[in-house]
């Protein structure tokens, strides 16, 4: 094997974010349920006969010099002594600083890839170890499909059963405007005491449960995260911000007009994923 091209990286959204608590060391303890989306970045993995780790942009828009997607790469040859290299190519679809996860996401694809390319066969939980040094929403994205989040990113707990996710429809919005999470974060107004839920609780209605505590600092900071759930609210539809980032979604009732809207900003209609589209190329367990 010596290529895999067309390698999806698909974004998520936050169903609800709060935030019960703070650890001593700063980190914030979060309650939310994090879904895949059909919203994909493509990246594209070629052998390397070096030992070289090269990237290369086809979308136009300027990656950092050291990306998650190098460092991805880097931390999976640190962790197993691997040698070889690869010429990552990588088409950047989902926005930035949206709350969406596309830097999390691009890290666990490229964990997965390599793992697959380079023949390491390393179970998803030694990935997740790995992903966890990474961000701590990589671990969510190699765990694959939907899921009940705690701690500060990494106890991940599936939804099954009467809290599996229905098939859904959603419009989600992108205004220009970015927001820096670390601004949320630190911010004296943001909401710190959110009473634990439960997934029973959430089960009970999936796409209308709970909050997200950032939303409010966030709107302070940026008028265009408000702006954007106003518009979206104009149609009757329940629209929160996911994550910490500026982009607002809502549940589709039926189709609608979405004309009208600042043509600066990114509106998509988008469906929930059952599972990533590469979840099987990483086995759960050695065997």
């Amino acid at each position: 094997m010596h290529s895999l091209y067309d390698v999806p990286a698909p974004a998520k959204l936050n169903l609800f974010l709060h935030i019960t608590g703070r650890r001593p060391d700063g980190y914030h303890l979060l309650e939310s349920v994090f879904m895949l989306i059909d919203w994909h970045d493509v990246l594209h993995f070629e052998h390397r006969q070096d030992s070289q780790i090269s990237r290369e942009d086809l979308s136009g828009m300027a990656l950092p010099p050291d990306d998650l997607i190098v460092r991805a790469a880097q931390a999976l040859r640190q962790a197993t002594g691997c040698t070889q290299g690869a010429h990552i190519g990588v088409d950047k679809r989902i926005p930035a600083q949206a709350g969406m996860g596309g830097g999390s996401s691009d890290a666990a694809t490229t964990l997965m890839a390599l793992n697959r390319l380079w023949n390491l066969n390393l179970a998803r939980q030694e990935l997740q170890q790995i992903g966890l040094g990474l961000g701590a929403d990589v671990p969510f994205f190699l765990h694959g499909s939907s899921a009940w989040v705690g701690g500060i990113g990494e106890v991940i707990t599936s939804l099954e059963g009467p809290s599996k996710l229905p098939s859904q429809q959603f419009v989600v919005v992108k205004p220009e405007a970015g927001l820096e999470t670390g601004k949320i974060f630190s911010s004296p107004l943001l909401k710190r005491d959110s009473e634990p839920a439960t997934i029973a609780g959430f089960a009970a209605d999936h796409y209308g449960f709970g909050r997200n505590d950032l939303q409010p600092v966030a709107e302070g900071l940026q008028p265009e995260v408000k702006k954007a759930r106003d518009w979206l609210e104009s149609f009757k539809l329940h629209a929160i911000m996911t994550g910490s980032g500026s982009a607002v979604f809502a549940p589709m009732k039926q189709a609608i007009d979405l004309a009208g809207h600042p043509s600066s900003w990114q509106v998509r209609v988008c469906s929930n994923l059952e599972s990533h589209p590469i979840r099987d190329w990483v086995a759960d367990k050695n065997s």
